[in-house]
């Protein structure tokens, strides 16, 4: 599994335990890393991205709601919140990674994690916070 890919899946995993324990975002990856011990890129990706996602949430979580037309944020199921999330996250802070594999990241773990219907709702939502902060994708950026 490519560096960054098991990064966001790890990182999916510490926000959904975040999300439904309540708990600390460093607590949490502090616990994760008792159990598993990826490489030192992995491991600074998914502490990155877990972070970053968890002190930007108010400011995603509005884009994301304004972006999921007729689905308010409580309603949507918590791995798709949280992988939005992180995908939101990554767009809005890692300009070097292009927006296409971003979005087709998210799609594919989406396919792993998710409901049958989550990667086109997940494609959907990104999309437009793609337009809306002015990183169109385009589809025929290479993959990551």
């Amino acid at each position: 599994m490519a560096t960054r890919r098991q990064g966001r899946e790890f990182a999916l995993q510490i926000l959904y335990q975040v999300d439904i324990t309540g708990g600390d975002p460093r607590q949490a990856l502090g616990l994760f890393w008792q159990n598993f011990e990826p490489g030192p890129d992995t491991h600074e990706f998914t502490t990155e991205l877990v972070t970053g996602a968890w002190q930007e949430r108010i400011r995603i979580d509005k884009l994301i709601a304004d972006a999921a037309e007729h689905w308010r944020l409580g309603r949507l199921p918590k791995v798709d919140f949280n992988l939005l999330r992180l995908a939101v996250y990554e767009l809005l802070t890692y300009p070097h990674i292009p927006t296409g594999v971003t979005l087709n990241e998210a799609i594919e773990i989406a396919r792993r994690y998710c409901s049958d219907d989550a990667p086109v709702f997940v494609n959907g939502v990104l999309d437009r916070i793609a337009e809306v902060i002015g990183k169109k994708a385009h589809r025929d950026e290479s993959s990551d």
